[in-house]
């Protein structure tokens, strides 16, 4: 089930030409930042932890074959809090529901509020391509890309299921001013948020998960939060491999152990302990694929090539990457994204059409196919003319 479009109340949200911001509130930003970078430790120690699982009850999230974000993200909370509470039975472990109900955005933040929380962890799974995997943690911030802003807006938009469609938030300003004003209101919490999800994402990837990285969204669920607050997208859905794993209890086991040890790392941290490199549970990594670094194209690569094209991303993704299924496979990047072939038919595009047939039927759905010209992508159009020359 998918959420349908439904117009969002008017609060401000990011536009695309807003990401020309001040300089000067910029500059002022970083200043701040490092001077509260390496903060002092919280003297009382981490007391009180809010573990968010998202969505719930009638907003299902997003979803695979078999796996719902609801109950993915819940099993993974509730493992995570089980963990904290049996190492460290002094620490209030506090979840924003326990079950399969609804809670709305601004009382998962106020249920942290109220508990004086020292840390809120919002887990959530990440919808996008069949193809798209990995792990990212957002912080508040503002978005940097297109895709940022696209799982922003979804995990925003369940606002619409809740009892006034969203009008209580008309008033939250989402702007990239607003967003800077609260990161120098707050730029202590937004430090430490940055460092826990810098753990976080440390031990996703000695568990064999690919590094996305450490974000900032203008996510409503972390908007009025006023503590160190992360937001875990922890895999894919929709891409089968990720459903397998996050949606199993060994994969949801090995996710909530990773998040233990990260938040192991980070209280030791932040009460002025030395952090120790604990040996992981379960050494089952998949190794990252090396990147190689090879050229492009190939010795007969000079005149008109057809290729198919089965896979574009915003990051390098390595050449020998098992999403590839063994093909040899060639990169180019246009418009600061990376896009990948396979295939060389010189002067052949009936037998590229018909290789772009077989790779769909071995499940590169989107495949098409391209054509070169000693080397540098031209249009399909171009190359039929050129080719009907020959």
């Amino acid at each position: 089930m998918r959420l349908k479009r439904t117009k969002l109340p008017k609060f401000k949200l990011f536009e695309k030409n807003e990401q020309k911001l001040h300089l000067f509130a910029w500059m002022v930003l970083f200043l701040v930042s490092l001077n509260s970078y390496g903060q002092a430790p919280i003297k009382h120690g981490i007391k009180t932890v809010v573990i968010d699982a998202g969505h719930g009850g009638k907003d299902p999230g997003c979803h695979g074959s078999f796996a719902h974000e609801k109950i993915v993200c819940l099993e993974m909370a509730l493992k995570l809090g089980a963990k904290i509470k049996a190492k460290y039975p002094e620490i209030n472990v506090v979840y924003t529901r326990t079950t399969d109900v609804f809670v709305e955005l601004i009382d998962r933040a106020n249920i942290a509020n109220k508990a004086n929380a020292d840390l809120f962890i919002c887990i959530h799974a990440n919808a996008g391509s069949s193809s798209a995997y990995g792990t990212e943690t957002y912080v508040l911030g503002l978005h940097r890309t297109e895709a940022q802003q696209r799982v922003m807006e979804r995990e925003n938009s369940i606002i619409v299921l809740e009892d006034d469609k969203g009008a209580k938030y008309k008033d939250f300003d989402l702007s990239p001013d607003a967003i800077i004003q609260l990161q120098l209101q707050g730029s202590v919490y937004l430090n430490h948020s940055i460092e826990f999800a810098e753990y976080l994402q440390k031990e996703f990837k000695k568990i064999g998960r690919y590094d996305r990285g450490v974000k900032q969204a203008g996510f409503l669920v972390l908007y009025k939060t006023t503590m160190p607050s992360v937001l875990i997208e922890t895999g894919f859905l929709p891409n089968p491999t990720e459903e397998k794993f996050i949606g199993s209890s060994d994969g949801q086991e090995k996710m909530s152990s990773a998040m233990f040890r990260a938040f192991e790392n980070y209280k030791s941290q932040m009460e002025g302990k030395p952090v120790t490199n604990r040996p992981v549970e379960v050494v089952e990594k998949t190794p990252e694929p090396k990147i190689i670094e090879q050229p492009i194209q190939v010795a007969d690569s000079s005149g008109l090539v057809f290729r198919v094209q089965i896979e574009t991303s915003d990051r390098k993704v390595a050449l020998n990457a098992a999403r590839f299924k063994g093909l040899e496979v060639f990169e180019y990047e246009e418009n600061n994204i990376f896009k990948y072939c396979t295939g060389t038919f010189k002067n052949d595009l009936a037998g590229a059409k018909n290789y772009k047939n077989e790779l769909i039927e071995k499940g590169f759905n989107h495949a098409f196919v391209a054509a070169f010209l000693n080397g540098e992508r031209i249009s399909i159009e171009k190359a039929i003319k050129l080719a009907e020359k020959k």
